[in-house]
């Protein structure tokens, strides 16, 4: 197999400064190996394998991942998907990898709330979803080709519609009512829209939109509206346009290459990462980074698609957002270099046809993990 060429990738995650000192390199990390549930543990043990892969092709670096058993089958064992002192477990690693949680028998509610959101909601307030259409893959969209999709999208991850506040009352009768109540703050808007903007000022085209439903929801959203134009004022050179939620996802559809950096709410930007990740090809190559900016934490890494039980156990489970996600993990460390690596061994493969089944392709979980590992030892 010829060599492949590692390029300086335009679009590497690029976190903004002002917040904490970058880390210091180390030879030796310690993570935070979450498994999790269904495909959880197969894509998450397919990109240990690669960031090993990754680290004896370089010989600069190595990763001690402790596997902890954090999952919904502790919680049917246990009553609790966590110890009592998990932030302080979290705390001795410089970061997590994270697979995926939901179990057909626990109510989503009590899987996110006791796992996931457990993690990420009192310090990773920056959720970076990035997507584009990798080579070798399709766009769903007519005539959209790699290039034309490129997005970061910014979701604010600690507040908003998730926050956790409301509750039911009168439970049973035909009176019950349920309650959701929106939190947003100006500290918590604030400083989501400065990395926002800083994220984009990193990007070549430095184009920012950002996202709220301010014409119907008159308080939250139009709080959001104006913190957000407070702070463009400390970005001139960065672009920004401003859509409503509902006319966003035909923008996206109809309009890619008009789109770069997105900022939305907890809710919104969930829900349309999951079709920016369609619209690139694959839920199953979409990567995320939960980021506490001010490294109290150690942030947080997982690939998007969820625990797909329908598939578990079968091989099937595309590894690629797992491996992206690996390489968004490694830039977090400052192993530039490795991510690097990771993601040109991952599109090559993309590219050589060595995909799963969502992708067209009609390889497994260890081809696929294989393939790549060959072409990082190759390169």
């Amino acid at each position: 197999m010829a060599p492949i060429a590692i390029h300086a990738d335009p679009q590497a995650p690029v976190f903004p400064a002002g917040y904490a000192a970058p880390p210091e390199r180390k030879s030796l990390y310690k993570v935070a190996q979450l498994g999790g549930d269904g495909i959880g543990p197969e894509v998450i043990d397919a990109g240990v394998q690669v960031i090993h892969a990754a680290a004896k092709k370089l010989g600069t670096f190595s990763v001690d991942f402790n596997e902890l058993d954090w999952s919904s089958d502790r919680y049917k064992k246990t009553g609790s998907y966590v110890p009592d002192d998990y932030i302080e477990v979290l705390k001795k690693h410089d970061a997590i990898f994270f697979g995926a949680v939901g179990a057909p028998d626990v109510p989503d509610h009590i899987s996110l709330w006791g796992l996931r959101l457990a993690i990420c909601q009192p310090h990773m307030y920056a959720n970076v979803r990035r997507t584009r259409i990798l080579p070798g893959t399709e766009s769903p969209l007519r005539n959209c080709q790699p290039g034309d999709l490129d997005w970061c999208i910014v979701r604010e991850n600690s507040e908003g519609e998730y926050a956790g506040h409301g509750g039911r009352s009168h439970r049973g009768l035909e009176h019950e009512v349920g309650t959701e109540v929106t939190i947003f703050t100006r500290t918590g808007i604030r400083r989501i829209a400065r990395y926002a903007f800083q994220l984009a000022q990193s990007r070549p085209r430095k184009l920012l939109t950002y996202v709220t439903k301010s014409n119907a929801m008159r308080n939250g959203m139009v709080l959001w509206d104006e913190v957000i134009n407070e702070v463009a004022k400390e970005f001139p050179d960065v672009t920004m346009d401003h859509m409503l939620v509902d006319a966003m996802t035909v923008r996206m559809t109809l309009h890619p290459k008009s789109l770069d950096t997105i900022l939305a709410t907890n809710l919104h930007a969930d829900i349309l990462s999951d079709l920016a990740a369609a619209l690139a090809g694959s839920i199953g190559v979409a990567p995320t980074a939960n980021i506490d900016p001010s490294r109290t934490m150690p942030s947080m890494f997982e690939p998007i698609h969820g625990s797909a039980f329908d598939i578990t156990g079968m091989g099937l489970a595309n590894p690629v957002a797992t491996f992206w996600t690996a390489c968004e993990m490694l830039d977090w460390l400052g192993e530039h270099e490795a991510a690097k690596l990771i993601m040109a061994a991952t599109e090559q493969t993309c590219r050589d046809g060595v995909k799963t089944k969502d992708l067209g392709g009609s390889a497994g979980t260890k081809e696929v993990t294989d393939a790549v590992i060959q072409r990082i030892m190759a390169a």
